[in-house]
């Protein structure tokens, strides 16, 4: 079971690039950060975790782009994973999404995991231009025209939300991009998975695991997949009994959230995290 960190990004505190610096200096294997494009003042989309349209926390409104920040990250270390948690594909023209993903890809050595959501905040995705009850559907689209532009020569793709001719794409990522999705745990969520992604990455709301991995590894059985499914999980602090238990489970990866602290203590926190999972 790998384990990783997730920076909240935004414009004080620690840098992306000082927080994966110190997580891969500490034994972590991974680095994750969300994003955000930005937050309309006036919306009707309620926050799956406080229910109003209050959010719980004010980075939402300061997120760095999740791809710059990475590749900063990707500048000052070699070996750790360079995660989304969640990055936000229909916001985005695909062909340009792809051309970025791959080229992070390709100079960081192939460290890239695509951690994708289909965005709780419709109004967000309003701006983007995302037609409403169409999120799953334009994801699904953005990722097959994503990957045939990662993988063929000349790549093509013909359907409803994108489409384009025979083209020229380069660079290639370096190898597959897994794709995780960050949804709640649903016999819906879990059939979209089986069909287009390579696993799931939990929600905070959910708590019990055991039924939803149980779940997930027969809609991919059913639906005829190889191997197993990726399970990443979010969890707050490490708790020994509950991370044995999810290793038990067949969870491939666990990430921690960083406090909204000042630099020094963020790096701090890191450094005693990996103490206590033993990861030095």
């Amino acid at each position: 079971m790998r384990f990783g960190v997730v920076l909240f990004t935004s414009d004080r505190g620690i840098t992306p690039a000082a927080a994966a610096k110190a997580a891969e200096d500490a034994g972590f294997d991974s680095f994750a950060v969300p994003e955000h494009t930005h937050i309309p003042v006036r919306r009707e989309a309620a926050h799956p975790g406080t229910g109003t349209a209050e959010l719980p926390d004010d980075r939402y409104l300061r997120t760095l782009d999740p791809w710059v920040a990475l590749a900063t990250a990707a500048s000052v270390t070699t070996r750790i994973t360079l995660s989304t948690a969640v990055a936000l594909p229909a916001e985005h023209d695909p062909i340009t999404l792809a051309k970025t993903i791959a080229s992070l890809d390709h100079l960081s050595g192939g460290r890239v995991v695509l951690g994708a959501g289909f965005g709780w905040n419709v109004d967000e995705l309003t701006d983007h231009g995302v037609p409403a009850g169409q999120r799953r559907a334009v994801v699904r689209e953005y990722l097959e025209a994503m990957r045939a532009l990662w993988t063929d020569e000349e790549a093509a793709y013909e359907g409803a939300h994108v489409r384009f001719g025979p083209s020229w794409a380069w660079p290639k990522p370096a190898g597959d991009v897994p794709v995780v999705i960050g949804a709640g745990g649903t016999e819906r969520t879990f059939a979209w998975i089986a069909r287009s992604a390579d696993g799931w990455l939990t929600t905070p709301r959910d708590h019990e695991l055991d039924d939803k991995v149980r779940l997930l590894r027969k809609i991919w059985q059913d639906a005829g997949r190889a191997g197993e499914p990726r399970v990443v999980a979010l969890a707050g602090r490490p708790d020994a009994e509950v991370l044995a238990h999810w290793r038990s489970l067949g969870v491939t990866e666990v990430l921690f959230g960083l406090p909204d602290r000042d630099a020094d203590q963020v790096a701090a926190y890191i450094a005693k995290l990996g103490e206590r999972l033993r990861l030095g």
